[in-house]
């Protein structure tokens, strides 16, 4: 079946504000998140330096069960997807989803430069952008967002988040590998419009 919707993957390291120009561009917003593994999986990778499970590892999350619903939802507009509830490290149940009469979606989330080359692959992807932005402004922003949602303890939340500050131009730099153009948020904003205005979806 060939794809009726294709999908913009919106990458970018925690806390860069991919959220939000997503919900701002008024398309409908996947959130790749809630394709976690449940924390209690044997096969989580650990953080060898916080000894907790490493959720910004790749293998901590299902690609597969990802592109196989992008693929349904670009062919057919809808589908179930799970509900994933971060504080409790698992899928609490699961909710439909539907595209609507937009000829685009947007899937957005730190793993979506995973699934570039399988998207594209399969005929269904519109554009990959990995958003960046100031690291530091990233960790002031990750470590608010998730204090205020109470996602983990805060000593946990704030030695994660100098972790991944870390880490941060290691992980851009890793999402372009795969696939995902560099922007800024004024650039995702433009590309974003254009991807809408596109009767295909294609840039």
């Amino acid at each position: 079946m060939e794809p009726v919707h294709r999908v913009v993957l919106l990458a970018g390291p925690s806390g860069s504000g991919k959220s939000r120009l997503a919900r701002e561009s008024g398309l409908p917003v996947l959130n790749l998140d809630h394709f976690y593994r449940d924390g209690d999986d044997p096969d989580m990778p650990r953080h060898p330096e916080l000894s907790i499970v490493d959720w910004d590892d790749p293998r901590a999350w299902d690609a597969g069960r990802a592109v196989d619903t992008l693929t349904e939802l670009c062919r057919t507009g809808s589908a179930r997807i799970p509900v994933y509830d971060i504080a409790h490290d698992r899928a609490t149940g699961s909710e439909p989803f539907t595209v609507g009469a937009a000829p685009v979606f947007i899937a957005e989330g730190l793993f979506a430069a995973e699934i570039v080359r399988d998207c594209r692959a399969h005929g269904i992807l519109a554009d990959a952008i990995v958003l960046h932005r100031k690291p530091w402004k990233n960790f002031l922003r990750r470590l608010a967002r998730d204090l205020a949602e109470r996602r983990k303890p805060p000593l946990t939340l704030l030695r994660r988040g100098l972790a991944l500050l870390r880490a941060e131009r290691a992980v851009v730099r890793r999402q372009r590998e795969l696939g995902a153009r560099p922007a800024d948020a004024a650039e995702v904003r433009r590309a974003l419009r254009a991807a809408a205005e596109t009767p295909s979806g294609m840039p």
